[in-house]
């Protein structure tokens, strides 16, 4: 179904540098908190207990973004999150960031689930699957490949 997850972000004191705009890397602390609501909020999946009981980690291991536009403190902006692809350890995510139809900034990102205890990647466990399954990007159809 690919349905984007969705949440405001109010842009405050503590996300800003001196020129009272986003510093950059406050970007990635928004879309780690947006995954971790999506987990739970979205998915199900109780992202604590991931982490905490079942020892899941979900690093990123790759990550592209672009910013085109400041934001500032006291705007709003709305982060979505889509899943781009879902592999056997791993997800690929694309995050957007916009305020009144402006983009802000863009991000893909690769999650790989790893152990704690191994600190090696493992198969996405089958409950988390099942719950990513709602968010899957559509897949391609037979008829598109057809000349």
């Amino acid at each position: 179904m690919n349905t984007p997850f969705e949440r405001p972000v109010r842009i405050r004191f503590s996300h800003c540098d001196p020129a009272g705009i986003v510093y950059f890397p406050q970007y990635l602390v928004m879309t780690n908190v947006l995954v971790e609501d999506w987990f739970n909020d979205g998915l199900r999946i109780d992202y604590a207990q991931m982490i905490r009981q079942r020892r899941i980690g979900l690093p990123i291991v790759k990550l592209d973004g672009e910013f085109s536009r400041p934001s500032q403190m006291g705007e709003t902006i709305l982060l979505a999150l889509t899943v781009a692809t879902i592999g056997r350890s791993s997800i690929s995510i694309e995050f957007h960031g916009h305020c009144n139809g402006e983009t802000r900034f863009r991000s893909h990102q690769k999650l790989v689930f790893m152990s704690f205890d191994t600190g090696k990647s493992i198969d996405i466990p089958g409950d988390i699957a099942s719950a990513l399954a709602a968010f899957a990007p559509p897949s391609p159809s037979i008829e598109a490949h057809r000349p």
